[in-house]
């Protein structure tokens, strides 16, 4: 499993012969490291419906033919553009070509009426893959560490104001007990700057057998 940080929170996940993008907000991202019209993936996953988290998604769908992956809400609203949607809803699981998605509890705005946000639970070539998306700490993560894992990654927002902060985030590392933990949702603005020592010291004390991982935007790592 491939990761590659495009800034933010959308990531490019190469696994299981599928590349998948997760949250693509690349276009107006001024951490991106990739334009939209360079991606090339079979899936889309959508957390929930904030233009910082899936600006991108339907010129990438339109042109590549990519799947979405995401709540029914955004889904019906996809599928009425015509676009290709596996529509979910917290709670639910399904295979897919690389593995599977199970959408997780995010403690969020939805961005859509009716709706609700979500994270990620990917599962592909004996690899778990926690994708937080946007959310507060909440108790529903200790489900991640004793009923769904173990969690082999963990990508967690750090930056505060509209997620987790970096104390909130190692506390999640702590419920989540993953064996790697990578920030994302920081100093993308100034708005929400994050101090990576602090991150790095607080998950040291929460959750020592976590070893925290910073990429850069534009860098990948194979887990």
């Amino acid at each position: 499993m491939e990761l590659t940080f495009l800034g933010h929170a959308s990531w490019l996940v190469r696994t299981g012969g599928q590349t998948l993008i997760l949250d693509p907000f690349l276009a107006g991202n001024p951490a991106a490291t990739m334009r939209p019209d360079e991606v090339a993936c079979d899936f889309v996953l959508i957390s929930h419906a904030h233009s910082d988290h899936m600006a991108d998604a339907e010129s990438i769908m339109q042109r590549t033919g990519a799947v979405a992956i995401t709540t029914n809400e955004i889904g019906t609203s996809l599928q009425g553009k015509g676009l290709q949607v596996h529509p979910m809803h917290l709670g639910g699981k399904r295979a897919f070509p690389f593995g599977s998605v199970k959408l997780v509890t995010a403690f969020h705005g939805s961005g859509i009426a009716g709706g609700h946000a979500c994270g990620f639970l990917i599962e592909s070539e004996g690899k778990k893959l926690y994708f937080a998306g946007d959310t507060s700490l909440n108790l529903d993560m200790q489900l991640l560490r004793d009923v769904w894992g173990p969690i082999d990654v963990a990508l967690l927002p750090i930056g505060s104001y509209f997620t987790m902060d970096a104390d909130d985030a190692a506390v999640a590392c702590r419920f989540i007990a993953p064996r790697t933990v990578v920030p994302m949702h920081y100093n993308t603005f100034p708005l929400i700057q994050a101090d990576l020592d602090r991150f790095k010291a607080r998950v040291a004390q929460e959750s020592p057998a976590t070893e925290v991982v910073v990429m850069p935007p534009g860098t990948s790592r194979t887990f």
